[in-house]
């Protein structure tokens, strides 16, 4: 078996006071998820709603799962009995949505908002215009079963330090701007969530309060 608590032993070294490490864990299987919750870790990222499902079902139920990738409104209702957080909200439907599931079971589920600074050409994020205009247009303050926790992205994919570093510096600004303006009186806003493997240590320096590592703790994908 791949040496997963030497692993996440040796990230968790490198992540300062105040940074929570999110362990991804979609394509691997419960007993990497199981070595690394026996040495403490609870939080886990998954990405389908199905594999979620799955490992809902027979892991701890003290494990707190975050969805971490894309999610479709059709899904919403799947996950909306037991997520602890979404966060990637790149929409107000979704933001919506998200907010109806969360009612009809009782629940008010964290999330964040997925900032696209990128220069990929990904599909999915609020640019941080279409993020101020969210924000300003008011509506997310009707939602009474969701709550917005904070900001979330991924810096480009490239070998620049210099180029991720000014991308994580702008996510940065961007919170402070928005917690100024809308969540002053919120301490629940609170979460950067930006770092992954190759540029955890970066985010760190950059102030994010959550970093997500997959490979670095699990190896390459089993499936």
């Amino acid at each position: 078996m791949y040496d997963v608590k030497g692993n996440l032993k040796q990230v968790l070294s490198h992540l300062p006071q105040g940074v929570r490490l999110v362990a991804i864990s979609k394509y691997h299987p419960n007993e990497y998820i199981t070595a690394a919750y026996e040495e403490g870790q609870r939080i886990f990222g998954e990405s389908h709603e199905q594999e979620l499902r799955g490992k809902h079902e027979s892991l701890p139920k003290d494990i707190q799962w975050h969805f971490i990738g894309h999610l479709q409104t059709n899904k919403v209702k799947y996950i909306a009995p037991y997520v602890t957080m979404i966060e990637a909200v790149d929409s107000l439907k979704l933001l919506r949505e998200i907010d109806k599931q969360a009612a009809k079971n009782g629940r008010v589920i964290d999330v964040l908002l997925e900032l696209h600074i990128a220069e990929e050409e990904t599909k999915y994020g609020l640019s941080p215009d279409a993020l101020r205009e969210l924000l300003a247009a008011g509506e997310w303050r009707s939602l009474q079963h969701v709550r917005i926790c904070g900001l979330m992205m991924m810096a480009s994919n490239v070998d620049d330090e210099e180029q991720i570093r000014s991308e994580f510096r702008l996510a940065h600004d961007l919170f402070d701007e928005v917690k100024a303006d809308y969540f002053a009186d919120a301490p629940s806003f609170c979460e950067r969530s930006w770092g992954m493997s190759h540029d955890y240590q970066i985010a760190v320096q950059e102030g994010s309060t959550m970093v997500r590592i997959g490979t670095t703790i699990f190896g390459p994908r089993i499936y």
